[in-house]
């Protein structure tokens, strides 16, 4: 399919499966005109490309874990990965920690100046 199907079918950018492309998560096929030709099998290669850019992991990691892919969109044990994604896991954690302290803040000031005459 040609990049324009593959980004309907998605709701990817084309400039968006290009950059895919590029930093070697996702490949294509050329035509002789240029045009990039995927397999069937790039929807799903995008699609989980998305949700684990959703989850917070960095292309370089994404690159990683594509291989541990299962035609069902889950991941299989692949060594080191799991160490790799434990790591994430604990940035994420900490992010949300200080996403939940900088709210705790943004509401204690908004509530003091509500309660100003």
């Amino acid at each position: 399919m040609l990049i324009g199907e593959l980004a309907r079918r998605t709701g990817t950018s084309a400039r968006l499966l290009r950059y895919y492309e590029r930093v070697g998560l996702l490949t294509s096929m050329r035509h002789t005109n240029g045009y990039r030709d995927y397999d069937d099998a790039a929807e799903q290669t995008v699609r989980q490309i998305r949700a684990l850019l959703a989850a917070g992991l960095p292309t370089s990691l994404i690159g990683q874990l594509l291989p541990c892919g299962l035609s069902d969109g889950s991941l299989r044990p692949c060594p080191g990965v799991v160490d790799k994604l434990r790591t994430q896991l604990v940035r994420l954690d900490r992010r949300a920690d200080d996403l939940s302290r900088a709210r705790r803040t943004l509401r204690q000031a908004i509530a003091s100046t509500e309660q100003r005459p």
